[in-house]
């Protein structure tokens, strides 16, 4: 039986300011407890129900016996401030499934602006906050509050959700196991003319670390996941190094190295999204610093 509870984190910065927080739970959780953060335009359900019907990633952590905190970030989802999203329908194609590789075997859909699968991820699209450094900043502050009550949490974050991630385990290392960043924002210093998608702290809009040198990531094991059909992966390889010459220890997790090929952008929502997770816990159970034993399922040897 899995409980479900559904609250809100308030910033006491900014009364108008809040991160909704779904806790899932087994009735044995086992450790780690893990924290699911979204991507850029996304919401918390993109960890649901996949657009075709099947077990997304929070359903399948607790399947396994763990604690899930899944997080609508301020101004996404079920969290205040929603920011409409003009042609989402078509931006949500071009990132996840834009329909023209024929290596792109893992979308669960033709893919293009006519697919049901991208409308209905597109659905619950939200645009980017005008000012991107003051919105990582909120989302670093409520998400350190979570892990407050939390205790030390396996940290998941999704693209552009992975600032929050890097800011956090930066911040308070203690609080923080491991970051798993999926297809993490980049490269370093992104700065897209006409949008409010910029990076000036390298791989953050928010400054990171003081001078060239983390001192908190530099104690918090870090993988960065990348597919091998997304527009997106490209920046991974940057990400990684940029934390590198910072002093973190990163592993840089190659999908189609691990025998997996074909995916997007949307790792936790394709039709492999099983053996992804897969390999992400693999990693976990060697590398986090709260350890624990996989089950003998089979599906992690």
């Amino acid at each position: 039986m899995t409980t479900v509870v559904q609250r809100w984190i308030l910033d006491s910065d900014h009364s108008d300011a809040a991160m909704f927080v779904e806790t899932r739970a087994p009735d044995s959780p086992r450790g780690p407890t893990v924290v699911l953060v979204h991507g850029g335009g996304g919401q918390g359900t993109d960890w649901g129900t996949t657009p075709d019907g099947r077990p997304g990633w929070g359903d399948l952590l607790v399947e396994q016996g763990f604690r899930v905190h899944i997080v609508d970030r301020p101004g996404h989802g079920r969290s205040p401030g929603r920011t409409p999203a003009p042609a989402a329908v078509d931006m949500t194609a071009r990132v996840f499934a834009p329909g023209a590789r024929s290596d792109h075997t893992q979308w669960p859909g033709p893919g293009g602006v006519d697919d049901p699968a991208v409308r209905i991820l597109a659905a619950s699209a939200t645009g980017l906050p005008a000012d991107l450094a003051a919105a990582q900043r909120v989302d670093a502050r409520l998400l350190v509050s979570l892990l407050e009550e939390l205790g030390p949490s396996v940290v998941v974050a999704h693209s552009l959700g992975a600032c929050a991630a890097w800011l956090v385990a930066e911040s308070r290392p203690d609080l923080v196991s491991a970051v798993v960043a999926l297809e993490p924002a980049g490269p370093p210093y992104l700065d897209m003319p006409g949008t409010p998608l910029r990076l000036p702290a390298g791989i953050t809009a928010a400054p990171l670390f003081d001078g060239e040198r983390a001192a908190g990531l530099t104690s918090v094991p870090v993988a960065i996941v990348e597919s091998d059909t997304s527009s997106m992966g490209a920046a991974c390889g940057p990400v990684a190094d940029f934390l590198r010459r910072a002093g973190v220890a990163v592993d840089h997790v190659v999908l189609a190295e691990c025998g997996l090929r074909g995916n997007g952008h949307g790792l936790a929502l394709e039709l492999d999204n099983r053996e992804v997770l897969g390999v992400v816990l693999d990693w976990i159970a060697a590398n986090a610093r709260t350890p624990f034993p996989l089950p003998d399922t089979g599906e992690h040897s």
